[in-house]
């Protein structure tokens, strides 16, 4: 498949959802599998459960909480495990001891793209994926955030800073806000051009057919107004 034009696509996720982490891994493997693929991706803020405290909950607890038995919540996870190998993903959900509010991740996530551009946000993306389903850390943290931002190529010294403030809670509050008021309920979604949504983890050879057609449709200039965020 040869794309045809540059096309955007905004992906709406929550780092502590297991399908948009294999669904990023999908998305990498659509692109690579694009004849010259010129795709510009941007990370949206979501939350899954914005009731989460700031100092987040016992892991155990909120799963048993959400699906009233671990029992419940270890079958579920085996399943995902089966996906996540499929994608390159190894989960390691008894790692994970903190189910963390992930409002101040979607600050930094912002911050990644204002001051560094979409390489750096989608580098930090993909460190906090890791950190939270494959070593158990808590993202919540302040400081895990700020050495993932350092790894990522951000100022540390910066993030440090911002954190401590409440500097981009309400923009980032509002563009949750937005992508619901665009019809968007669960993550992840990926909007290409600001038109077109493919919802789920979708496998690489959907997303990879959806890029084409979009990139095909815009350079024949047949792609309407799209909304903004």
């Amino acid at each position: 498949m040869k794309q045809e034009a540059p096309i955007s696509i905004d992906v709406v996720s929550d780092v502590v959802c297991p399908w948009c982490y294999v669904g990023k891994r999908n998305l990498e493997r659509a692109l690579a599998g694009i004849d010259g693929a010129e795709v510009t991706v941007r990370w949206r803020p979501f939350q899954l459960d914005p009731t989460i405290p700031p100092g987040g909950k016992s892991r155990r607890d909120y799963l048993v909480e959400k699906f009233g038995s671990m029992e419940r919540s270890d079958a579920l996870h085996e399943r995902l495990r089966e996906m996540g190998r499929e994608a390159g993903v190894s989960f390691d959900f008894a790692a994970i001891k903190v189910s963390p509010n992930t409002l101040d991740a979607h600050r930094v996530i912002r911050w990644a793209a204002a001051d560094a551009g979409a390489r750096t946000q989608d580098a930090l993306v993909d460190r906090l994926f890791r950190l939270y389903f494959e070593e158990g850390r808590n993202i919540g943290d302040h400081q895990v955030l700020i050495e993932a931002a350092g790894a990522a190529g951000m100022d540390p010294k910066l993030v440090e800073t911002l954190l401590a403030t409440p500097a981009d809670r309400p923009e980032v509050e509002e563009e949750i806000a937005t992508a619901q008021k665009m019809g968007v309920t669960g993550v992840p979604c990926f909007l290409l051009e600001g038109r077109y949504a493919l919802m789920g983890a979708q496998p690489p050879d959907a997303l990879a057919d959806a890029i084409v057609k979009v990139s095909q449709a815009k350079a024949q200039g047949a792609l309407d107004e799209a909304p903004s965020w």
